[in-house]
């Protein structure tokens, strides 16, 4: 299963071509590193939650917008040893030096893939998504999020990946612990949902929404919904 490098940061949105580039000069250097796959993704549909949001995750400012992106690795080894050149060389360093946004509020973690479901066909748009889910029912989670993914491929949606966190760091600012406000005994997921296009996601939600197979069991929802937050994102760079 696919090993997952998740980050959400803040971009001046008078900024987003200045990332773009930014990110696209970088991503053949991950791909040397060891990343199978990287995703940029510039927030498109991100509302404000009432108790958590990407928003309030990187704590946004006035004109900045919300960037969702991902690394892919075939495993965690791979991972831990592309962070390692990463640390060693020298044009990495350069590049952090010039990065158009502020990276003490970006948010990031390594997550194991607990369910991956895929169709094929390039993404167009996504979902994203981070939850707290306590650590007594990742199955539980998992099984839920495995048979709503059956029903998001049905309703046209290319590709469905849940990870579970395994390496998910405290920060000094921010943390996606922080941003989902996790008690004692919770883990984060990271997850998403990809489609071939904005419209094709709008469509795919009304039927999912009116899906009898889709309708929430509060009484025994394994995790708390008030403090998942989402949001719809436009790729940018996807290599």
């Amino acid at each position: 299963m696919t090993y997952v490098e998740g980050f959400v940061l803040a971009v001046p949105t008078a900024r987003k071509e200045d990332f773009r580039k930014h990110a696209a000069d970088l991503a053949p250097l991950f791909k040397q590193f060891g990343v199978t796959r990287v995703v940029e993704a510039w927030g498109d549909d991100v509302p404000d939650g009432k108790v958590t949001d990407f928003k309030g995750a990187v704590k946004a400012e006035e004109g900045e917008n919300v960037v969702f992106s991902w690394f892919e690795y075939p495993d965690r080894a791979t991972r831990d040893a592309a962070n390692e050149k990463m640390r060693s060389d020298p044009r990495m360093e350069a590049m952090g030096a010039s990065m158009p946004f502020d990276g003490k509020r970006m948010i990031m973690g390594g997550f194991t893939s607990i369910v991956e479901e895929s169709a094929g066909g390039a993404m167009g748009y996504a979902d994203g998504f981070v939850a707290p889910v306590p650590d007594g029912k990742k199955e539980a989670y998992r099984e839920m999020a495995a048979k709503a993914a059956v029903v998001f491929k049905e309703y046209g949606a290319t590709r469905v990946v849940e990870g579970w966190g395994d390496d998910v760091p405290d920060g000094k600012v921010t943390d996606f612990k922080r941003a989902v406000k996790a008690e004692t005994g919770e883990n984060v997921v990271y997850s998403w949902i990809e489609w071939p296009s904005k419209q094709a996601r709008d469509e795919g939600w009304k039927k999912v929404m009116a899906d009898e197979r889709m309708k929430p069991d509060f009484a025994n929802m394994p995790f708390d919904g008030k403090r998942m937050f989402w949001g719809g994102f436009a790729p940018i760079i996807d290599q």
